[in-house]
């Protein structure tokens, strides 16, 4: 770490200045730093709310402890989902976003005051829901709020703020890339992670929209100001904002995938146009998966239902496959150009396993895809999802997808946040090695039980499953391998805010110095920059153990797909 460096005006007479990082070589505008940490800053604040939350709730759900009431567990389920799966990674994203419209592009922030706004509105509207569904005596609709129950006004209010804090710093990115190609700033197409952050705000727009299409209404219906609201619009509006909502976070996932895997491997993409293939498939049908939350409803037809889970999903899954081949693909290039050439797997055991950003990576990728992937495709199919989709098995699927996933990319990315924009020394680098290796096993363990007890029948969203005596014995042993990930993966999220905290709160403001944290000295960012056509190209370095984990892959995604649909076979079995 070195002493802070100097600021620079982006034109002279200007107070707009920017500082040039030592070690990405990058210009960080201060207005952009500033918002990218008071982001990121709220991101943690309300995963430690969310995670306070979900330790109680598995610990309720793990039947052998059933720890809260009825009232405490449905209120803190509300809290949890408002706080993690929005909240934190809403917040997360924008600091994203800030980060890729300007660091990556060397450029400056054009609209600080109105990302300051947009911020400002995020955090009273976050609070906001929090007091409402903690402390309003009332409070008795879950995070889906589904009329015709009602919600206290704020509670609505609270939703809407958030939301249109959240469009105003997306509008922010739009405004700075235009500026930027405007300053000629960079030249010819974004950047391959630049183009992922812009596919999650395009999809971030239509969300929000789509949110505020359900909530506002709902608002004025709280209010008394309309008289009835009809429950299957709110339902197919709500689903345009709950299931796409999810998309943005796959699309800023995967940017912060790519942005990993230079960062500590240093790839360069085998080829940017497949790449960004992929990113545009998921704009034209990643939002069409939100159709499986709609099968039971009446005024929509049996066509758009089954061609929205099938056709159009696949071709959304598609992308995410793309991208699963790509990265991977990649890593093993650049590992075999820099000498592990040692038969199909020896440039994977040569990788920085013990880099926190490569740890992270891999985790995520093998969560998110091998768990996560092949659930939500099953489950997305009409005639399974009919079975399905009130068990135990969705919130399998998506803590996968979510919280294996997408939480533990944010996790990874934030250990280079610290030193790189925060400019702080990364403290507890024992922890943060094994920190997500913790986080990714305990979630794994959580997914594997909640998709093993919904197997069995247990429902979603129920404080109590012995109520009808149906339940096979079993469970206890399937949710008790939950309750016992969820103790693991708390733990890993108390190593990783300890890690933050005490990172962030102790020592001096120094300059980066290196780019791997514990890895070594070299600089895989830079590195990346040297590859070349030939070393990419050479017979060698060929992707050839890349190809057989997807084939593994293809594999189990075959055999899991299947036995679903025996499993269907004999719910329905005919003597």
């Amino acid at each position: 770490m070195t002493a802070l460096a100097p600021t620079t005006p982006w034109v002279a007479g200007k107070k707009d200045d920017y500082r040039a990082c030592p070690v990405t070589t990058l210009k960080v505008d201060m207005h952009a730093e500033r918002l990218i940490i008071a982001n990121a800053v709220m991101a943690v604040v309300c995963l430690l709310l969310g995670g306070i939350a979900a330790l109680l709730i598995a610990l309720t759900r793990w039947q052998a402890i059933h720890l809260l009431d009825a009232k405490w567990f449905y209120s803190l389920l509300t809290l949890h989902g408002i706080d993690m799966l929005v909240a934190w990674i809403v917040f997360f994203e924008m600091a994203g976003l800030h980060f890729g419209s300007t660091a990556l592009l060397n450029a400056r922030h054009a609209a600080p005051k109105l990302a300051w706004f947009g911020f400002i509105l995020m955090v009273i509207g976050g609070l906001m829901v929090n007091v409402v569904v903690l402390f309003d005596a009332n409070s008795i609709v879950t995070f889906t709020a589904y009329v015709p129950l009602k919600a206290h006004p704020l509670f609505y209010l609270s939703y809407i703020l958030f939301a249109v804090g959240a469009l105003i710093q997306v509008i922010t990115f739009f405004i700075n890339i235009v500026v930027a190609k405007r300053e000629k700033r960079f030249e010819g197409s974004l950047p391959l992670a630049v183009f992922g952050l812009m596919t999650a705000a395009i999809l971030a727009v239509y969300t929000l929209l789509q949110g505020a299409a359900a909530i506002v209404p709902a608002f004025f219906w709280s209010l008394g100001i309309l008289a009835n609201y009809d429950p299957g619009i709110y339902r197919n509006f709500f689903w345009g904002f709950g299931h796409p909502a999810q998309q943005v976070n796959l699309a800023a996932m995967v940017s912060i995938w790519y942005m990993l895997a230079q960062m500590t491997v240093g790839i360069r993409p085998l080829n940017e146009k497949f790449s960004r293939l992929a990113f545009i498939l998921y704009l034209f049908f990643i939002n069409l998966g939100s159709a499986h939350h709609l099968l039971v409803d009446p005024g929509l037809t049996f066509a758009w239902k089954a061609v929205n889970t099938s056709y159009a999903m696949y071709l959304a899954v598609l992308g995410s496959m793309m991208h699963a081949f790509s990265i991977p693909a990649a890593m093993e290039v650049a590992q075999r150009a820099k000498g592990y050439t040692k038969g199909l797997f020896g440039w994977l055991r040569n990788a920085p396993w013990g880099e926190p950003g490569f740890a992270g990576l891999v985790m995520s990728m093998v969560i998110f895809g091998w768990i996560g992937g092949i659930t939500g495709v099953t489950i997305g199919t009409e005639q399974i999802n009919m079975l399905a989709h009130n068990t135990l098995r969705l919130p399998g699927h998506f803590h996968a997808t979510v919280v294996g996933g997408t939480t533990t990319a944010f996790m990874a990315f934030t250990y280079y946040v610290i030193p790189l924009i925060f400019r702080k020394e990364l403290k507890l680098k024992k922890w943060a090695q094994w920190q997500p290796y913790v986080f990714g096993g305990g979630t794994a363990l959580v997914s594997l039980g909640m998709i093993t007890s919904g197997l069995q029948g247990v429902a979603r969203r129920n404080w109590d499953i012995t109520f009808a005596g149906v339940v096979p014995g079993t469970v206890d042993l399937t949710l008790a391998i939950f309750g016992i990930g969820a103790l693991i993966a708390v733990t890993g999220g108390i190593m990783y805010l300890t890690i933050v905290l005490v990172s962030v709160f102790t020592g001096p403001r120094m300059e980066a110095g290196q780019m791997l944290l514990i890895g070594g000295s070299e600089n895989p960012l830079l590195e990346s920059t040297k590859l070349t056509d030939e070393q990419m190209e050479h017979p060698k370095n060929q992707p050839k153990g890349t190809l057989v984990l997807v084939f593994a892959f293809l594999v189990w995604f075959a055999i899991y797909y299947l036995s679903n649909w025996w499993l269907l076979g004999r719910t329905w079995f005919i003597r």
